[in-house]
């Protein structure tokens, strides 16, 4: 699984950082899928390995500007390009009109392609395309907001040996086996896939969070998951003096959900222009939300970097590529 961060700045861009984005492709597949579309995302996807072409599936986290104001460009964009896929975007109440709307005052008309939307604020929400399947977790923020928790499907091998000491002969059956899919021989035997195929690798998953100023609501989710991407808008003395009214999480806040988790690996990112990458006449650097967070979390820690890619391996370790 590659990460690849398109935005990680809260609320406005920076010089260095633009709003909120995240790219995710799952090995080899040539599709991607987008988390968040703040403003300027399009321009980031420019700069990126990935195209519009072969977004899939867009999941938004809430309707705040900077995570979904870049949506109608991007879009729009890609039916300039030519696309003619049909594209998903999976979001709470608000987007589809915000979208929409945005098309019917800005003379966007006659898409080439199906733009079809899913509620993901509903409660029965989710989304299996046999890549990845995605379910939701209610978050704690000024408007209805939701984590996305992703989980691979990878492929399946089946047990050749275990096939052919049943007499089942090789081809389609096999392969109806290996979609996971129940035959039956001449003889009136039935076959199980779940008895001759085994998943090729334990699949990885991870949790993209959303605005969220209380982590603790994730920590059952993270008990069963490889790695958590989520804000860290402030360290704790930012927020004395800013006061709870934004509902934003600190690095300590998220490090210490991640740590009674045990979770492997913590990215955290959506950091308040405030924070510099250099030490100049601002006050805070990026640095100051590491070293507070490794006060409380002593896993694979990482802060994100606006288009830098982080790769999940099958053996479950986290790296830079």
């Amino acid at each position: 699984m590659r990460f690849t961060f398109l935005g990680t700045s809260a609320g406005k861009p920076t010089v260095s950082r633009n709003v909120t984005a995240l790219a995710l492709a799952i090995e080899d597949h040539r599709e991607w899928y987008l988390f968040d579309c703040g403003e300027g995302t399009q321009h980031r996807v420019l700069k990126s390995r990935y195209s519009s072409a072969k977004l899939k599936t867009i999941f938004i986290t809430h309707v705040h500007g900077d995570h979904c104001y870049g949506l109608p460009g991007l879009i729009a964009s890609a039916n300039m390009s030519g696309r003619t896929a049909a594209l998903t975007v999976c979001a709470p109440d608000g987007v589809e009109q915000y979208v929409r709307s945005t098309f019917a005052y800005t003379d966007v008309h006659n898409l080439r392609f199906p733009l079809n939307f899913v509620r993901s604020d509903h409660d029965d929400f989710h989304y299996d395309d046999g890549h990845i399947s995605v379910d939701t977790i209610a978050m704690s923020h000024r408007v209805p907001c939701f984590a996305y928790h992703v989980t691979e499907k990878p492929p399946y091998h089946i047990n050749e040996s275990v096939l052919d000491s049943l007499d089942v002969p090789r081809g389609p059956l096999w392969h109806e086996l290996q979609l996971g899919n129940d035959v039956t021989l001449e003889n009136g035997d039935i076959v199980r896939a779940e008895h001759v195929r085994n998943v090729a690798w334990p699949p990885r998953s991870a949790v993209i969070g959303g605005d969220n100023d209380k982590p603790d609501l994730l920590l059952e989710t993270l008990k069963k998951s490889d790695l958590l991407i989520h804000e860290a808008t402030f360290t704790e003395d930012v927020l004395a003096r800013v006061g709870p009214q934004y509902m934003h999480s600190t690095a300590a806040m998220v490090a210490k959900t991640a740590a009674d988790a045990k979770l492997k690996h913590l990215i955290l990112t959506h950091f308040s222009q405030r924070y510099r990458a250099e030490k100049s006449a601002q006050e805070h650097t990026v640095k100051d939300l590491y070293d507070e967070a490794r006060n409380y979390y002593q896993g694979n820690l990482q802060l994100a970097e606006d288009l830098q890619s982080y790769q999940l391996e099958k053996d479950k370790t986290l790296s830079k590529i």
